[in-house]
């Protein structure tokens, strides 16, 4: 088998010389005549000096969010990522800040959030220089009654959120944390895939993964399994149940716990088994239901019945996202090829997509979804939530 290349990076970062421009540095350490600096602290310095922080419109124990533009221009808006130094982890950062550094430097792609610089400030905080996204998150849109949308605007935002996960297992990432709060939107209206901290590289299939990934209501059974292997297929499963979201404006298995949500899984999809999963029960997490117990695999005629205002074909593309055995879900690339997109009606344009008119409540959700540490358990509303204490073996 062929091993991966190594990716470079989409974005070069071109460095501007050292600005003394107060208000654009604006926690960067004074510095005297005589005092020593090598490359990397004054490329860092230039770096920092490019961008003015704002307000700040996020706070967390992880991280803050704030407000920024470019120093050079102020009606260019960033958001900056603040990610506090902790003495528990290893150099002081979280896994989850290093992976999403990574991921973010490797992946250019109009529906994924783009990573514009980092560079280190006081007590060696790092910063994470985002695409500022002011119209909220997709959570907001379906819960928000007050806003309509069609079927033409379902069509363009689940075009892509299928793009930008085709994009990432292309470069060998599975997300493994697509949930309706982590697609941002932009002031034009396009979608953006955002928080990368529980992503990983699928490029060694022979390592171990965690199970202990995914937020519940939109992680796929063979995770409760406990599968230590796996592909784009867990992140596919997430696609679908934000599907079936955006469809009935209600999250479609809302579980409370591991067991409960199984449990919903196997009432809405069906109950896994030897016959519909051929080695399901190999899977060291599994647990042979009773026979009485056991649902069968839920037909067109359930589907047709609860989505119907996505059509035959739209139907179809759900079914092939949840399908229970991983092996035979659609992959990402396939979702793109699915007759759903060509048949009438289009999806709509971004400039036609609604919108929450921006203001500082949309500037506060965006700060409120930049700020999580991936992997925090609870449910969309973010009531009892928890960080979770990854095992990846």
């Amino acid at each position: 088998m062929a091993q991966r290349m190594p990716m470079k990076s989409p974005r070069e970062l071109k460095y501007l010389a050292p600005q003394k421009d107060s208000t654009a540095a604006t926690d960067a350490p004074s510095q005297t005549p005589n005092a020593p600096a090598d490359a990397a602290e004054l490329l860092n310095l230039a770096t920092k000096a490019k961008y003015v922080k704002e307000k700040k419109i996020g706070q967390g124990t992880y991280a803050n969010v704030y407000k920024g533009h470019l120093a050079s221009d102020p009606s260019q808006l960033v958001a900056i990522k603040k990610i506090k130094v902790n003495a528990a982890f290893q150099d002081g950062l979280a896994l989850d800040a290093i992976r999403e550094m990574k991921c973010l430097q490797e992946l250019a792609h109009p529906n994924i959030i783009a990573l514009h610089a980092v560079f280190s400030s006081k007590a060696q905080n790092l910063n994470m220089v985002l695409e500022f996204l002011p119209q909220g998150d997709l959570e907001t849109m379906i819960k928000d009654t007050s806003i309509t949308y069609t079927l033409p605007h379902m069509k363009a935002w689940m075009s892509m959120l299928c793009g930008a996960v085709w994009f990432c297992h292309e470069n060998y990432v599975l997300h493994r944390d697509i949930k309706p709060n982590n697609l941002l939107i932009a002031a034009d209206g396009e979608m953006k895939l955002a928080d990368f901290g529980l992503a990983r590289s699928f490029a060694d299939p022979g390592r171990r993964m965690s199970h202990q990934v995914i937020t519940l209501w939109y992680r796929p059974p063979e995770l409760f399994y406990q599968a230590r292997h796996y592909s784009g297929a867990v992140d596919v499963w997430s696609v679908g149940c934000v599907f079936a979201e955006l469809i009935r404006r209600v999250p479609w298995m809302p579980g409370t716990s591991d067991l409960d949500q199984l449990s919903k899984i196997c009432d809405a999809v069906g109950t896994p088994t030897d016959d519909n999963w051929p080695g399901v029960s190999s899977l060291s997490g599994y647990i042979k239901p009773e026979k009485a117990e056991v649902k069968p695999v839920r037909g067109r005629d359930f589907y047709e019945a609860n989505f119907s205002g996505v059509g035959t074909e739209g139907v179809g593309l759900l079914m092939e996202m949840l399908k229970l055995d991983p092996r035979k879900r659609i992959t990402a690339r396939q979702t793109l090829r699915h007759p759903w997109w060509t048949v009438n009606p289009r999806p709509a344009t971004k400039e036609e997509l609604p919108k929450k008119g921006g203001g500082v409540k949309a500037e506060e959700k965006m700060g409120d979804d930049l700020k999580r540490r991936g992997g925090e358990l609870g449910d969309s509303n973010g009531k009892g939530k928890i960080a979770r204490k990854l095992n990846f073996g």
